[in-house]
C-alpha cells in the first residue's frame, strides 16, 4: 500500500528489529514514515558486518529462530525474507557433553501431545517422562520465583535441558532468572509441540535475513530513513510530544504526528521524563573462529558442562555463544578463543591443533537482566504522552529479550499508532512513585494487545 492515508506522519526512532518491525508495520498501513538512526547502519544488535581480521563476513551475535515464533516469521514474510531462512524439517537439537563425550538429539515429535517423551531415544538421556512434568511448577510459580527455586537442579535434566535453555533464552544465570519468564518460553515452543520448535537459522546472515530486506521494503513505501541522527531530546507540550531534537536538526510534530522511539532502555530513560526501565545488564560472549565446518554436521550444537554453550555452522566459520557471561567476560580474548575452541573441537570432531584464526566479541550490556525485580521495571508501549510509544525488546512484551520480543515491541507500538483509539492519555511508571499490585508481569501481561 502507498502512503497517502489522511492520518499525519509516523517518525520512528531508532533502527534496531524493534523500530524496524514497528517502521513496516506502519508503512504496509499506509502511514508515512520517517526513520532516524543515531549509527551509520541499521539491525543494532541483530546485524552482519565485515570483520577485516578473519577476512570474512560476521554476525555480531547468534541468533536462533524457532517456528512457534510468530511475530519474528510476521515480520520476515512481511519483508519477503522467509526463503532466506533454513533449518531441518523437524525439530531436533544436538547436544555434547564435555564431560562424558556423550552426543545425543532432542526430538520433539510434531503435535501438542507430548508422546515423544515415553521414548528413550527421543529425550535427553538419564532422563525418565516423568521428569518432563516437573515444567509445570513454573506455570503456577510465584512472580518473584526464580528458575534455580522453581525446578530441582539435582535431576540430570536440569543440567541437561531446563539450564542450557533458560540461559540461552533469558540471557540470565537461573539462580537469578524468572521462572515465569521461563515458562513464557516452554509454553510458546515446547508446550505447543515439535511444530512450533523448528529452528531456524539465516542462510547467509543477520542483515541479509532482518535487516536489508526490511530497508528495501520502506523504500518501496517512500520511507524516509535518516542515518548518522542521533536524538538529543524531545519537546512536551501538554499531553504531547511536540519536537524532536536531533544532532542534525530539529523536527517540529504536527497535530497528527506520532513517535515510536525504539531506542536502547537507558537512553529511552534519558529522553523521557520519569520513564523507569530496566537498569541491570548480563553481558554476552561471541567467539568466531575461521575454519570450513565437517560437511553434514550439524547447524548447532548445544555444549552441557564446558566453556561453550551454544555452537553455531556457518558457512566461513564456527561461531560460539555464551550467554549470562559475568563469569568470563573480562578474561582476555586469547585465552577465551583456546578455551572455547577446545569445545568446539570436541563437539565438531575437529583437531584442537591448530588453533584457528578467531574473533572473540565482548557484549557487556547485551540484553536486560531478566529477575523477577526487573521485570517490574519493563515498561508499557503506550506512555501518558498521546502520541508518544516505546518500543524495544525491554519493553513489557511477556517475552525475554530476543529477536521474538523485540519484533513484538515493534509491532505493539505500531498498533497503538494505528488504533483509533490510542488518543488518550496513558499512565506510566514514575520513579516517584511505588510499583502497584497491577503492574506485576501477570496483571500488565494480560493488558498486552494480542497480535495473533
Amino acid at each position: 500500500m502507498k502512503r497517502g492515508s489522511s492520518s499525519g506522519r509516523a517518525y520512528v526512532v531508532g533502527a534496531g528489529l524493534a523500530g524496524l518491525a514497528a517502521a513496516v508495520e506502519l508503512a504496509a498501513a499506509g502511514r508515512e514514515v520517517r526513520l532516524y538512526e543515531a549509527s551509520g547502519h541499521a539491525g543494532g544488535r541483530c546485524r552482519s558486518y565485515f570483520d577485516a581480521e578473519l577476512g570474512c563476513r560476521l554476525d555480531n551475535g547468534n541468533h536462533l529462530l524457532l517456528s512457534g515464533n510468530r511475530r519474528a516469521l510476521r515480520y520476515l514474510e512481511q519483508i519477503d525474507a522467509l526463503a532466506t531462512i533454513e533449518g531441518p524439517d523437524d525439530a531436533s537439537f544436538a547436544f555434547f557433553e564435555t564431560a562424558t563425550r556423550r552426543r545425543w538429539v532432542l526430538r520433539p515429535n510434531r503435535g501438542r501431545l507430548p508422546w515423544w517423551i515415553s521414548r528413550r531415544a527421543r529425550r535427553v538421556p538419564g532422563t525418565a517422562a516423568v521428569d518432563y512434568l516437573e515444567a509445570r511448577a513454573l506455570r503456577r510459580a510465584a512472580p518473584t520465583a526464580t528458575v534455580g527455586e522453581t525446578l530441582d537442579p539435582r535431576r540430570p535434566l536440569f543440567a541437561r535441558l531446563w539450564e542450557p535453555l533458560a540461559v540461552a533464552a533469558l540471557n540470565t544465570g537461573v539462580e537469578e532468572a524468572s521462572a515465569l519468564l521461563f515458562w513464557q518460553i516452554l509454553g510458546q515452543t515446547l508446550g505447543r509441540g515439535g511444530a512450533a520448535c523448528r529452528p531456524l537459522v539465516p542462510r547467509d546472515g543477520l542483515s541479509e535475513t532482518f535487516v536489508d530486506p526490511a530497508l528495501e521494503t520502506l523504500r518501496r513505501h517512500d520511507a524516509r530513513l535518516h542515518f548518522g541522527a542521533r536524538l538529543r531530546a524531545i519537546d512536551f507540550t501538554g499531553n504531547r510530544a511536540t519536537a524532536l531534537a536531533f544532532d542534525t536538526g530539529s523536527v517540529e510534530l504536527g497535530g497528527d504526528d506520532d513517535v515510536i522511539l525504539a531506542t536502547p532502555a537507558a537512553m529511552a530513560a534519558r529522553l523521557v521524563p520519569g520513564l523507569v526501565v530496566p537498569d541491570l545488564y548480563s553481558p554476552v560472549v561471541n567467539a568466531h573462529f575461521r575454519c570450513t565446518p565437517p560437511p553434514e554436521s550439524p547447524l548447532f550444537v548445544g555444549v552441557i558442562g564446558g566453556a561453550a554453550q551454544w555452537i553455531f555452522r556457518k558457512r566461513e566459520v564456527l561461531s560460539v555463544t555464551v550467554s549470562a557471561a559475568q563469569p568470563i567476560v573480562e578474561r582476555p580474548a586469547e585465552e577465551l578463543s583456546e578455551s572455547l575452541w577446545r569445545d568446539v573441537a570436541a563437539a565438531y570432531s575437529i583437531p584442537v591443533a591448530p588453533l584457528p584464526r578467531a574473533r572473540v566479541v565482548k557484549e557487556r550490556r547485551a540484553t536486560f537482566l531478566a529477575t523477577p525485580e526487573q521485570l517490574l521495571r519493563r515498561p508499557a508501549a503506550a506512555t501518558q504522552w498521546r502520541n508518544l510509544m516505546l518500543a524495544g525488546d525491554y519493553t513489557d512484551t511477556g517475552l525475554p529479550a530476543t529477536i521474538e520480543g523485540a519484533v513484538a515491541s515493534g509491532f505493539a507500538a505500531a498498533r497503538l499508532v494505528l488504533d483509533c483509539g490510542r488518543r488518550r492519555p496513558f499512565p506510566m511508571k514514575r520513579d516517584d512513585r511505588p510499583f502497584p499490585a497491577a503492574t506485576s508481569p501477570n496483571a500488565r501481561r494480560q493488558r498486552q494487545l494480542d497480535f495473533r
